[in-house]
C-alpha cells in the first residue's frame, strides 16, 4: 500500500436478491482523512453496500481493498480486524450494564472465569481523550442521554481499533447541539487521520460535514462530486431523478376543539405531569423535546396504549376510553415512532399488514374469517397511491425499506379519514423525496379538516409544518404558541433547559 493509495476501495460490487438488482456495479474509494458522504433515497442500496463491506453480506460480483489488502466477502470478524467499525441508527448497548461493560463485551471470551477491564478501561479513557469524547466508563449505559450513548458506540468501534467508522444516520436522535458536538468530534478524527462513511439524509449536514459526496439512485452510483461544489437542490435531484419543488404550504384555518387534554397525569417513567393541550380541525399541532422527555408517553396515552392516571382527555367532546380498538373507533390514526416493531409485524405480508387495524371492517373479514382477496386488492391500491415501491402485496413486510414502510402506514391510516393523527416522529430516517411525500400527505389530510399532532425531534420539520409549537421537557409541556413566536435558536434551548429553566420558557 502506498501513501496515496485509498484507505478503502470497492471495484464493480454487485449484490442481487433474487430479481432485485440492491447494487449494481458500483466502484467507489476512501481516501484517508476523509468523510465521505454516501446518499440515497430509502432502497437506493446504501444499507446493502455497508453491509457488505462489514461482511453481513457477500457481493455477488467486485472486490474490496482495505488498506490494500483485499477483504475477505461474508466475514464480520476480518471486516473487524481490517479496522473497518459501523455505528448503527439503532444504538446497540446494553442499558443495564455499564459503559465499561458495553465495551468489553465481545473483546473477552465468554468462558473466560475473571474480566481483565484494566486494559480496555486504559484504552477506552485514552481514545476518550484523544476524540473528546467523555464519557464515565462506570456510568450505566440506561441513565445516559441519546447524544452519550452515541459516543459510546463510536468509543466501542475505536477501541477494537477501527480505522474506518461507518456512521448510519448519526444525527437522526440527537438535538442540534449533540449534532454540533459530533461534527466536531468528526473533524478531530479525521485529523488524526480516520476515515468516515457517513450516511445522512439531512443534505445540510453532508454539506457541512462531509468532504465528498457519493449518491446512489435505484442501486447504481450516479454521482460523485467535492462537498463544496455542491448543492441541496442538485444531490436532491440525483438521489431522486427529478427536481424537488420547496416546501410552502399557506395558512390553515382551524375548526373546532377536536382534542382536549387537562391536567393529565400518567405513571411510568417518563410520566406525564399535568399535561394540558388542546388540537383544533384543521391544524398541525406540533410537540418538539428531546428523546425521553414523555413524548412516547403521550402518544401512547392517545392510541390506548398507555391507562391515564388522572386528568382528562376528551375526543370531539366526549371522553376518550383508552383502549386501541376505540381509539381507533372514535378516529384516530396512529403513525408509531417505531414503524419496523410497532407500525407493523415484519414476518407478517404486506396485504396483511395494510388491514391489521380494520379487521373489524366487513370488507376484509367475516364471522372471523379474513377476506384476502379484498384485502389483497386494498393493499394493492394504497401501494399505488401511496408510491409503495414493492415487489408485489404477497411478499414480508420487512422486505421493504423504512421510508416504503412508513408510506404504507401512512396510507394504511389515512384511508380510513382520521379526525386526529398522532405522528411519532413520521419521518425519522427517511430521504428527501420521502420527507416530502408524508409531508404533503398529512398537510393534504390537515386541509380536509383533520388535526394533526405532530411529535417530532426534528426543528426544520416542525417549522416547515405546525401551525402551533409546544415543547416537552420531563413531563412537561409549554403553552401551544403559534410558530411566528418560535425560533430554531428558543426550541433548541426548550427542549435541553433543566427544570427551573423551563419554567421561565414555559412562562415566557
Amino acid at each position: 500500500m502506498t501513501a496515496s493509495s485509498p484507505a478503502l476501495q470497492l471495484s464493480g460490487i454487485t449484490k442481487r436478491f433474487g430479481a432485485l438488482v440492491a447494487n449494481d456495479n458500483i466502484s467507489l474509494h476512501l481516501n484517508h482523512g476523509e468523510v465521505l458522504a454516501l446518499l440515497g433515497e430509502n432502497g437506493a442500496g446504501k444499507s446493502t453496500l455497508v453491509s457488505i463491506l462489514f461482511g453481513h453480506y457477500a457481493a455477488d460480483e467486485g472486490s474490496i481493498t482495505a488498506f490494500g489488502k483485499p477483504l475477505p466477502p461474508a466475514d464480520p470478524k476480518a471486516s473487524l480486524a481490517a479496522g473497518i467499525g459501523m455505528v448503527h441508527q439503532h444504538f446497540a448497548l446494553a442499558d443495564n450494564l455499564s459503559v465499561l461493560d458495553n465495551v468489553l463485551i465481545g473483546l473477552e471470551p465468554l468462558w473466560r472465569l475473571r474480566s481483565n477491564a484494566a486494559p480496555v478501561r486504559k484504552q477506552l479513557a485514552e481514545a476518550a481523550l484523544r476524540f473528546g469524547l467523555a464519557v464515565n466508563p462506570d456510568a450505566q449505559v440506561g441513565s445516559l442521554s441519546v447524544g452519550e450513548k452515541q459516543r459510546v458506540e463510536i468509543l466501542k468501534a475505536l477501541v477494537r481499533g477501527a480505522k474506518i467508522l461507518i456512521l448510519d444516520e448519526p444525527t437522526a436522535v440527537l438535538t442540534p447541539p449533540e449534532s454540533a458536538a459530533l461534527f466536531v468530534t468528526l473533524k478531530q478524527m479525521v485529523t488524526q487521520g480516520l476515515s468516515i462513511i457517513f450516511i445522512s439524509h439531512k443534505l445540510g449536514e453532508v454539506l457541512q460535514v462531509s468532504d465528498r459526496i457519493a449518491v446512489l439512485r435505484a442501486g447504481k452510483l450516479v454521482a460523485e462530486c467535492a462537498a463544496a461544489t455542491a448543492t441541496k437542490p442538485q444531490l436532491a435531484q440525483w438521489m431522486m431523478g427529478r427536481t424537488l419543488a420547496p416546501e410552502v404550504y399557506p395558512p390553515r384555518q382551524r375548526g373546532a376543539p377536536l382534542l382536549d387534554l387537562d391536567a393529565v397525569c400518567t405513571s411510568g417513567h417518563p410520566a406525564l405531569k399535568g399535561v394540558s393541550l388542546t388540537v383544533h380541525a384543521g391544524e398541525i399541532v406540533a410537540i418538539a423535546g428531546v428523546a425521553g422527555n414523555g413524548q412516547a408517553a403521550l402518544a401512547d396515552l392517545l392510541c390506548g396504549v398507555l391507562p391515564l392516571g388522572s386528568g382528562d382527555v376528551r375526543m370531539s367532546g366526549k371522553a376518550l376510553i383508552g383502549s386501541p380498538a376505540n381509539c381507533v373507533q372514535v378516529g384516530i390514526g396512529r403513525i408509531p415512532e417505531d414503524r419496523s416493531h410497532i407500525g407493523v409485524v415484519g414476518d407478517m405480508k404486506l396485504w396483511e399488514n395494510a388491514i391489521v387495524e380494520d379487521l373489524h371492517d366487513a370488507r376484509f373479514a367475516s364471522a372471523g374469517v379474513v377476506r384476502s382477496e379484498p384485502a389483497r386488492q386494498y393493499a394493492a391500491a394504497l401501494v399505488q397511491q401511496f408510491d409503495v415501491r414493492t415487489q408485489g402485496v404477497d411478499v414480508p413486510i420487512r422486505s421493504l425499506s423504512g421510508g416504503n414502510i412508513q408510506k404504507l402506514i401512512l396510507g394504511r391510516v389515512l384511508s380510513r379519514k382520521p379526525k386526529l393523527i398522532v405522528a411519532n416522529q413520521p419521518t425519522w430516517g427517511l430521504d428527501v423525496g420521502a420527507v416530502a411525500a408524508i409531508h404533503e400527505h398529512l398537510v393534504t389530510a390537515c386541509k380536509a379538516a383533520a388535526g394533526v399532532l405532530l411529535i417530532s425531534e426534528d426543528l426544520e420539520e416542525i417549522m416547515a409544518l405546525a401551525d402551533r409549537i409546544a415543547v416537552m421537557s420531563r413531563g412537561h409541556l409549554s403553552e401551544a404558541r403559534p410558530k411566528s413566536e418560535w425560533t430554531l435558536a428558543s426550541l433548541g434551548l426548550a427542549m435541553t433547559a433543566t427544570t427551573s429553566e423551563y419554567e421561565v420558557v414555559r412562562a415566557a
